[in-house]
């Protein structure tokens, strides 16, 4: 079989999730190669995501492997057989792969949470804000770089999941561009808190006790709460993370930032104000 020259973030977490099931069962690479009857370099490449493996083999492991959860299984098998070419795949060879990654994380998200702390959420920017954003990044990019990243961030906001977003007052008031950027961007945010899948809250520099809970992040949620994953901006790039504990501490910040932030119809009240300062 041929190896994926670049395995998706998908293909990789189906192959770590079929890892974690095996040394939870005590198995080697070698002992469960054994068992399917192929050899420990398959098991291998299986686990990294550089190939795929058949429903009927998934669910050979998982009988080796004991596991009981049927939920998890299916959710697995779905993921080894599903096929679809997302929109995201017209970008691929032109934008880095965590924008393709990401898109197809938030296409297969039962739910998504953000904290905002410098900047407003991609899905909810406007294109001059993405713009402006995107023309600060070290080292600089060139003009159709940015119109590719623009195009991506906006097509991402068409396609709609129950989203939960908590924005910090900082992220309001940094302006990446002018005053008009700064202005319409404020009005886009309370055009979007009126959709029914977009719930919007606002923590003010006046709480106290912030600094425990500040932490930027995107939690998508899937199919199981084992299927959970974090995103996070990095140094030297997008960072996806899916260990129970981070899932734990994530969830956690999570209901920590939001228990900190105004209710929506006071954010959505606190937003309209900054724009009038404007």
């Amino acid at each position: 079989m041929v190896l994926r020259r670049e395995p998706t973030a998908r293909q990789r977490r189906l192959g770590l999730e079929l890892r974690r099931l095996r040394e939870a069962a005590g198995l080697t690479a070698t002992e469960a190669a054994a068992l399917l009857g192929a050899n420990r370099v398959q098991i291998t490449h299986i686990e990294s995501g550089l190939t795929g493996v058949s429903e009927q083999r998934l669910r050979r492991l998982k009988s080796h492997y004991a596991c009981t959860d049927e939920d998890l299984i299916a959710a697995l098998a779905f993921m080894a057989t599903d096929r679809t070419r997302g929109w995201w795949d017209e970008y691929r060879g032109l934008l880095p792969t965590p924008f393709l990654d990401l898109s197809e994380l938030e296409h297969h998200a039962t739910f998504l949470h953000d904290v905002a702390i410098l900047y407003v959420p991609g899905r909810l920017q406007t294109a001059d804000y993405a713009r402006a954003v995107f023309s600060s990044r070290m080292p600089s990019l060139t003009e159709e770089e940015i119109d590719l990243r623009v195009q991506h961030r906006m097509t991402r906001q068409e396609f709609a999941v129950p989203h939960d977003v908590v924005i910090h007052e900082a992220a309001l008031r940094i302006r990446v561009g002018d005053r008009k950027v700064a202005r319409d961007q404020l009005e886009k945010l309370l055009e979007r808190s009126e959709a029914d899948h977009v719930t919007l809250r606002v923590v003010p520099f006046d709480v106290d006790g912030f600094g425990k809970a500040s932490s930027t992040m995107t939690y998508a949620g899937g199919p199981l709460p084992r299927l959970d994953t974090v995103v996070r901006d990095a140094p030297h790039g997008v960072v996806f993370m899916d260990a129970e504990a981070q899932l734990d501490t994530y969830r956690t910040n999570f209901r920590m930032v939001t228990a900190a932030s105004l209710e929506p119809a006071r954010s959505r009240t606190f937003i309209h104000e900054l724009a009038r300062e404007l």
